[in-house]
Formats: structure tokens, sequence, C-alpha cells
């Protein structure tokens, strides 16, 4: 894949992704095809091959654009929290609203699984790996239970994942903060009734 050199070039490259994007969301891998993406860009199909190898090419990329953009909401929104909890609560809200904004890109993650099954298992391996370290960190500092961090990584990403699909890809953001108090207090206090 060629490198843009020039903020044209640069441009053209993330219309056609925007325009992949959409057409893998809407069609899926299978019935999307590279004539579609280029339509959708509104840019000649040869100019596809400028930026891209294959269909797959561009595929992995929006799987790996999705990781970074994640990364990205999350860190933001837990910024300013105080505490792990904290950071907890307002990333996952900040995850299923990103999730109701971008739809199609949660689609293309999803279907990664079995289009392209690399990518997929890094987009999640590398995601717990990180989470599994700041959860350890706030652990030490006794902002948290001690537990073993990887396992309580993969759970909350389990949950997050579900909420996504179940609540921001089936509505819009509408709802969504309540969604996230509900999963935050079953975070916080887990399911032990009161003794």
């Amino acid at each position: 894949m060629a490198v843009p050199k020039t903020q044209r070039g640069k441009d053209r490259r993330e219309q056609i992704l925007r325009a992949a994007e959409t057409v893998f969301g809407e069609l899926g891998y299978s019935e999307a095809s590279i004539s579609e993406i280029t339509r959708q860009a509104g840019t000649a199909q040869g100019t596809f091959y400028i930026y891209f190898d294959s269909k797959e090419a561009a595929f992995s990329e929006l799987v790996a654009e999705m990781g970074r953009m994640t990364r990205t909401v999350l860190s933001e929104a837990a910024a300013g929290a105080g505490d792990r909890l904290e950071a907890e609560h307002l990333g996952l809200r900040a995850f299923l609203r990103f999730v109701a904004e971008r739809p199609a890109l949660y689609r293309i993650v999803e279907e990664a699984r079995f289009v392209d099954p690399a990518a997929y298992r890094d987009y999640f391996t590398g995601f717990a790996a990180a989470y599994a370290r700041q959860l350890q960190r706030a652990a030490d500092a006794g902002e948290i239970r001690p537990g073993d961090a990887e396992v309580r990584a993969w759970a909350l990403m389990g949950m997050a994942k579900s909420l996504g699909e179940r609540f921001a890809l089936q509505r819009s953001t509408d709802g969504l903060d309540a969604v996230a108090e509900q999963a935050y207090r079953l975070i916080r206090d887990g399911l032990e009734g009161p003794r």
C-alpha cells in the first residue's frame, strides 16, 4: 500500500476508507465490492488500487482503525477520572456512544472474526493487554480489590461488547447513559445482595 505524500492523496485515501466503512458495514464483506466502494467514494476504481492492494487490505485497515479510535475515545473519556472505578464508568459510557455513532466500524470488527481472524485477534488481545495493565496498576494503588487483571480485562470487555451489540447498535444514543449507569453499578457493587 502506498502512503500518500500529499494532502490531496491523504484526503482521497480517507474518502475511500469512509466509503469502505459504509459499504462493508451495510453489505458485509462478502457482498461488498471495490466497484461499490469507489462508487460511494466518487472516484475511479483504479484510484482504489493506488492506496489499497485489495478489498481485504481496506477491510483490515478499518479493523486496525477501529482499534486505534476506540483506544483514543476511551483514553480521552477516562482522562479526567479520579480513580479506576470512575474511569470504568466514563469509558463504558464513551464506548457505547462511539458504537452508536459508528455502527459500521463496530460491525466490521465483528465480521473480522471470520474474514480476517488475525486482525480480529490482534484487535482484542492488544486491547486486553493494555486494559489488564491499567487494572493491575489500579489494584496495586488500592483503587480496586486485588484480582487477576487479565481475567478482569476480558470480562469487562465482554460486558462492553455485549452491551454495544444489544443497546448501541439497536438504538440511537438515547438511553445509553442509563445503560452505562446500570452496568457501572454492577461493576462497582457486583451481584452480591445484602447480608
